[in-house]
């Protein structure tokens, strides 16, 4: 209220209305009075306006905590547990990325990495991968039961290859490679992952030694040139 006398009293301070008439600061009293009686005090809009920003606030975390609660599970990972992991950021297996795997294992859990990530044993062909990954991206390895799945097969492990005596046993692909000291002299070899086989069967050869050996280094070459474009 003082403020807004002072400035009707202030010198030479001419009042005019719409029509360009001069007034008296003091026929403007009653019109100055209305205004004030009539407007919100700014302390009582700004207590609202906290008070409903503060709700606000609450009502926002209240809502992020239960959407987040619905899509996440606290783990019960303990150490030397079996699990898969999800392929959503693996860069280095070949093949379309629509036909590959979900997820790779299972791997063995050595650490636990507080509650939210693990950390698990690769086997040598994701050695290149960080062993480390967030809980979102694993989920348990569970063998299969003869109890509760009584029609499957006893024996999981895949069948042998039935070859002829004297032809070469089928050569899925090239998976690594290393220098070895033979009969002192350099060797390269490499490592070679058959067909229909798991990676127990897993064999290092020289290049002479693998089947078709030529077509299989132009793709093991490209896939660790692709690898490296990459990163």
């Amino acid at each position: 209220m003082e403020d807004i006398l002072r400035k009707f009293c202030e010198y030479g301070m001419e009042n005019k209305d719409h029509q360009g008439y001069t007034h008296d600061w003091v026929t403007l009293l009653p019109a100055v009075q209305l205004a004030y009686n009539t407007t919100k005090d700014f302390n009582d809009m700004w207590k609202r306006a906290c008070v409903k920003a503060a709700r606000c606030i609450a009502e926002e975390k209240e809502y992020n905590k239960q959407r987040w609660d619905k899509s996440r599970m606290e783990s019960d990972f303990k150490e030397r547990d079996q699990v898969l992991v999800s392929t959503l950021n693996f860069n280095i297996l070949q093949g379309p990325k629509k036909m590959r795997d979900s997820s790779v294992g299972p791997f063995t859990i050595i650490k636990l990495i507080g509650k939210n990530a693990v950390e698990v044993k690769l086997t040598e062909e994701f050695t290149r991968k960080p062993p480390v990954f967030p809980v979102s991206l694993v989920k348990p390895y569970f063998q299969t039961e003869e109890d509760k799945f009584p029609s499957r097969k006893k024996n999981l492990t895949p069948p042998e290859i039935v070859r002829v005596e004297g032809s070469p046993c089928p050569v899925n692909k090239i998976i690594n490679s290393r220098k070895i000291r033979l009969n002192g002299k350099d060797q390269r070899q490499y490592l070679v992952r058959f067909k229909i086989q798991t990676a127990n069967t897993d064999k290092w050869l020289a290049k002479d030694a693998i089947p078709h050996g030529n077509l299989h280094l132009r793709r093991f070459r490209a896939s660790r040139r692709t690898e490296k474009s990459h990163k």
